[in-house]
C-alpha cells in the first residue's frame, strides 16, 4: 500500500476505541488460553542448572551437622550450599527480617531451609537429598496458640523474652454493658489457610559477567524484591534486575520473598549459568507462607432500638514461626474488628503469637475475613436476641460518609454500605426466602444468612502509597504500558490497557502491556491491598493525558495550524475535525524523540488528615481512608442425616466505587467468593505437632466448579471515589469477607445451633442439629 501524505482526509479508523464502563474481554485471555502466556515456571534458558531446597522436616530444634561430602560427589551436582556459604546477613522479611535464607542453628519450623543443592538434573537432586546426613537435636515446640503463651513455654524465638511478637489496642470512647438492652458474647476460631494457586512459587537468574543479578521470577513486588536479596546476600541492590512475568496466582502468598534469596545464592556461586528452582506442590504447602489462625472473643452490646452502643473484642492471631507480616495482620483485622458499623465506644486488643509452625503471611483480606466471620455471627446474635431484623438491625447501624468507623477513624471517601444492603432487601432471593425454606426436600433443611464487610484499600498509614507509570509510543505507533504492579491473575494488565485506550481513543490492537521489569519501569509498590489499578491506574492517567498533549501538539505543528483547537485522537491517527485533515501516528511518531514518545505519572494515594488518638502498639498501616464495601446473601441446604451442606444461591453486591470494566468486576467478586466459599467449608490447613498433614490437593481439600452455586454479582447505585481512577476504588479483598459468616448464619436460620469454628464440616453440622 502507498504510503499516506499527512493531511489527506482519506484515512479512516481502523476498530472502535476502548471505552471505561464497557465489558471488555482480557487482553491476555487468548494467550494464556492458548498456552501461549510466559511463566516463571515455563522459562527454560540454555546451560540451565537446577536447585532445590533441603527442608528440615522437623518442627523445632537445633542443627548439629550436615555430612555433605559423599552427596557432592554424587554426578551432576554442582554445589551444595549451607549458611557459611551466605554473603550477606542471610536474613530476609519484608519488614521483619527474622528469616534465614538458610538455617544456622536454630529450626523452628518443618519447612526450615537447612542447605540448598544445586545440579544439572533432578534425579541428582534426589540422589542427594537421601544421601544427606542430618544431625539435629530436637527440642520441646508449642504448636498451637494455648501452649505458645503458656507460662515458661518454650521460645520459637530464643533471644526473645517470649512468643508474642506483637500486642496493640484500639479504644474509643469507653464501652458500658451495664448501659446495654442486649447483650451477646462468644469465642470463634478460624483456620489456617493455603493459598492454592496454580502455579507454585518458582523462578530463574543467572549472575551476568559485568555483576548484574538478573532474575525473572513469579512475584508479587519485584521492585522490593531487590531490596530483600540485597540485605540477605549482601550485594548493592542497584546490581539486581527482576523481570516479573505473569503470575499463576499469587492472593498474597508470593508478597515476600519465597525463592528469590535461594535462586540469587545460587546464582552468585554458578557464574553465567542460569539457575531455575520450581517448588513442587509438597514444598509449597510445607514451605510458603499461610492465612493466619485466628481466635476471638467478641462482646456486643446494644440500646433497646438495636443501635449498637459498646464493643470489646480480643484477637489472636498464630503467626507461626516468623514475624514476616504478623503484626501488620494482626493490625488490620483489629482496624474492621467492629465491622461496618457506627459504635460510639470500641476496645479491641490484638495479639500476635509465635508458634513452631509454617508462617503465616499476606492472603486475600490480610486478617478482615477472620474478624468478619466474627462479628456478623454476633450481628446475628444480637438480632435474634433484640427479635429484630437481622437485614434492619445492619441498616440501622451501617456506616455513612461522615461517620467515624470503630477504630475512631472519619470516613471522608465514598461509602456506600446502605445501597448494598438496599439491594438485598429488594432482591427476590431475599424477598422469597422463607418460601425456599418451606420448599426444602425431605430430609433437608434450608436457611439464608447475611453478612455486611468491608475492607481498606491501600497500605494504610506510615507507608508511603504511590506508583509512578510510564507509557510509550513506539515508532509504529503503537502504545506500550510498562507495568509496575505484577498481574496475578485479577487482570490488572487488561484494566490499564482499557485506561490508556480509553484516553488516547486507540483500539486494542495497538497497545499491549510489558510486565513489571526493574531496568524498565519505575517503583510503584506490591501487587496486593486492593490497590494496583486504584495507585497505578492513577498514575497512568496522567502519563496518558500527557501523551496524548503531546501527540495533540505535535499534529498541529505537522499540519501548519495555529492552534490544537479541533484536532482529536482517533484509532490510529490524530484528526483535525474542522478540515478532516489527518496525521497517522506512525507518520507523528517519526516527528517524535523517544524522549518525546515516553510520558510518565505519578500518584500518591490520600492518607488520613487527622489520625486518631485510638492505638496504641501500632506498627505501621493505620489507618486506612479508602474502604470497599459489600452485603452477601447465601442460601444453604443441609442433608439432616450426613451433614452436608450445599450452597444453593449466593448474591453479592459491591461497593467498588465506578465500574471499568464489569466483566472483571464480576469475575473479582465472584472469584473471592468462590475462594470465601472453600474459607467456611471445605480448607483445613492441619500440621500435627508442627508437622504438615495436608501436604497437596488430595489431603487439602477445595470447592471445584460442581461445588459451587452460580455467583450473582451486582453492583448497586453507589457513590465514586473521588480519589480514584475514573471514579474507582479495589474490590480485590472485599468479596473474601462475606461467605464465611453468610454461611455460618444462613445454618442458624436454617435450624442449626449457632456454629463458632471455622471450616464448617460435616461432623460440626451434625452435631449443631443435635437436640435442636
Amino acid at each position: 500500500m502507498p504510503t499516506q501524505i499527512p493531511g489527506t482526509a482519506t484515512e479512516s479508523p481502523s476498530r472502535s476505541p476502548m471505552t471505561i464502563g464497557h465489558p471488555l474481554p482480557r487482553g491476555d485471555a487468548r494467550a494464556k488460553a492458548c498456552g501461549r502466556e510466559p511463566y516463571a515456571a515455563d522459562l527454560f534458558p540454555e546451560n540451565l542448572l537446577l536447585a532445590q531446597a533441603l527442608r528440615s522436616g522437623l518442627p523445632c530444634g537445633r542443627l548439629l551437622e550436615l555430612e555433605l561430602e559423599e552427596a557432592r560427589q554424587i554426578p551432576g551436582i554442582v554445589a551444595i550450599l549451607t549458611a557459611k556459604d551466605v554473603p550477606g546477613s542471610n536474613r530476609q522479611g519484608i519488614i521483619h527480617k527474622d528469616m534465614p535464607v538458610l538455617v544456622e542453628d536454630h529450626i523452628r519450623y518443618c519447612g526450615d531451609p537447612l542447605a540448598l543443592i544445586i545440579a544439572d538434573n533432578k534425579e541428582a537432586i534426589r540422589s542427594a537429598m537421601a544421601c544427606i546426613r542430618i544431625h539435629t537435636e530436637p527440642s520441646p515446640g508449642v504448636f498451637d496458640l494455648d501452649e505458645a503463651m503458656a507460662e515458661n513455654a518454650p521460645l520459637v524465638h530464643e533471644d526473645k523474652p517470649g512468643n508474642m511478637l506483637a500486642k496493640a489496642t484500639i479504644q474509643k470512647g469507653e464501652p458500658d454493658f451495664d448501659a446495654c438492652a442486649a447483650v451477646v458474647e462468644g469465642w470463634f476460631e478460624t483456620p489456617v489457610q493455603a493459598h492454592g494457586f496454580l502455579e507454585t512459587e518458582a523462578g530463574t537468574a543467572c549472575l551476568l559477567e559485568d555483576g548484574t543479578l538478573r532474575m525473572e521470577v513469579s512475584t508479587q513486588s519485584p521492585f522490593r524484591d531487590r531490596f530483600e536479596i540485597s540485605h540477605a546476600l549482601g550485594i548493592p541492590f542497584m546490581q539486581v534486575h527482576i523481570h516479573a512475568p505473569s503470575l499463576g496466582g499469587g492472593f498474597g502468598g508470593k508478597d515476600g520473598a519465597t525463592v528469590q534469596c535461594l535462586l540469587g545464592l545460587a546464582a552468585l556461586h554458578c557464574p553465567g549459568r542460569s539457575v531455575k528452582m520450581l517448588w513442587e506442590r509438597e514444598e509449597s504447602f510445607v514451605a510458603g507462607y499461610k492465612r493466619h489462625a485466628c481466635r476471638m472473643h467478641y462482646r456486643l452490646g446494644a440500646l433497646a432500638d438495636g443501635s449498637l452502643h459498646s464493643l470489646h473484642a480480643r484477637l489472636w492471631y498464630d503467626t507461626g514461626a516468623y514475624a514476616h507480616l504478623g503484626p501488620e495482620v494482626m493490625e488490620l483485622g483489629m482496624e474492621h474488628a467492629a465491622g461496618p458499623y457506627r459504635i460510639p465506644h470500641t476496645l479491641t486488643e490484638g495479639f500476635c503469637v509465635h508458634t513452631h509452625t509454617p508462617t503465616g503471611g499476606a492472603m486475600r483480606a490480610f486478617g478482615v475475613c477472620q474478624v468478619s466471620f466474627t462479628f456478623e455471627s454476633m450481628m446475628d446474635m444480637l438480632a435474634e436476641k433484640l427479635e429484630q431484623d437481622p437485614l434492619d438491625l445492619r441498616l440501622r447501624n451501617a456506616l455513612h460518609r461522615g461517620d467515624t468507623n470503630g477504630a475512631g477513624v472519619l470516613l471522608e471517601s465514598s461509602t456506600s454500605l446502605a445501597a448494598c444492603l438496599e439491594g438485598i432487601r429488594n432482591h427476590p432471593l431475599w424477598q422469597t426466602r422463607r418460601q425456599w425454606q418451606k420448599e426444602a426436600p425431605p430430609f433437608c433443611i434450608r436457611g439464608t444468612g447475611l453478612a455486611a464487610v468491608f475492607n481498606a484499600a491501600g497500605y494504610g498509614g506510615g507507608v508511603r502509597d504511590a506508583a509512578i507509570a510510564k507509557i510509550e509510543m513506539d515508532v509504529k505507533g503503537h502504545f506500550i504500558v510498562h507495568n509496575a504492579v505484577t498481574d496475578m491473575g485479577q487482570g490488572n494488565s487488561s484494566a490499564f490497557l482499557q485506561i490508556a485506550g480509553h484516553i488516547l481513543r486507540q483500539s486494542a490492537e495497538a497497545l499491549r502491556v510489558r510486565q513489571p521489569d526493574t531496568r524498565s519501569a519505575y517503583p510503584s509498590g506490591s501487587s496486593s491491598a486492593g490497590r494496583t489499578t486504584y495507585t497505578f491506574g492513577k498514575a497512568l492517567i496522567s502519563a496518558c493525558e500527557e501523551l496524548a498533549s503531546r501527540l495533540i501538539n505535535r499534529a498541529g505543528l505537522i499540519l501548519f495550524l495555529h492552534n490544537d483547537e479541533g484536532l482529536v485522537l482517533e484509532p490510529g491517527r490524530v484528526r483535525h475535525e474542522p478540515s478532516g485533515r489527518s496525521v497517522s501516528l506512525e507518520q507523528l511518531a517519526s516527528f517524535m524523540s523517544l524522549e518525546e514518545r515516553v510520558c510518565l505519572g505519578q500518584f500518591i494515594a490520600p492518607v488520613c488528615r487527622d489520625v486518631p488518638d485510638t492505638s496504641k502498639g501500632f506498627f505501621i498501616g493505620f489507618p486506612h481512608v479508602i474502604f470497599g464495601y459489600g452485603a452477601h446473601l447465601a442460601r444453604v441446604e443441609v442433608d439432616t442425616l450426613t451433614g452436608r451442606v450445599q450452597v444453593k444461591d449466593y448474591l453479592a453486591l459491591t461497593d467498588g466505587g465506578a465500574v471499568l470494566n464489569p466483566s472483571m468486576f464480576d469475575q473479582q467478586v465472584q472469584g473471592g467468593v468462590a475462594q470465601g466459599i472453600g474459607y467456611a467449608l471445605y480448607e483445613d490447613f492441619i500440621t500435627e505437632k508442627g508437622v504438615v498433614k495436608t501436604k497437596d490437593f488430595t489431603t487439602y481439600l477445595m470447592p471445584g466448579s460442581l461445588d459451587l452455586p452460580d455467583i450473582l454479582s451486582l453492583a448497586p447505585p453507589v457513590e465514586e471515589e473521588e480519589s480514584g481512577p475514573f471514579g474507582m476504588k479495589g474490590i480485590g479483598e472485599v468479596a473474601m469477607n462475606g461467605p464465611l459468616p453468610a454461611i455460618a448464619n444462613a445454618l442458624r436460620d436454617a435450624g442449626c445451633r449457632r456454629i463458632h469454628k471455622a471450616p464448617i464440616l460435616a461432623e460440626a453440622v451434625l452435631g449443631s442439629l443435635e437436640n435442636r
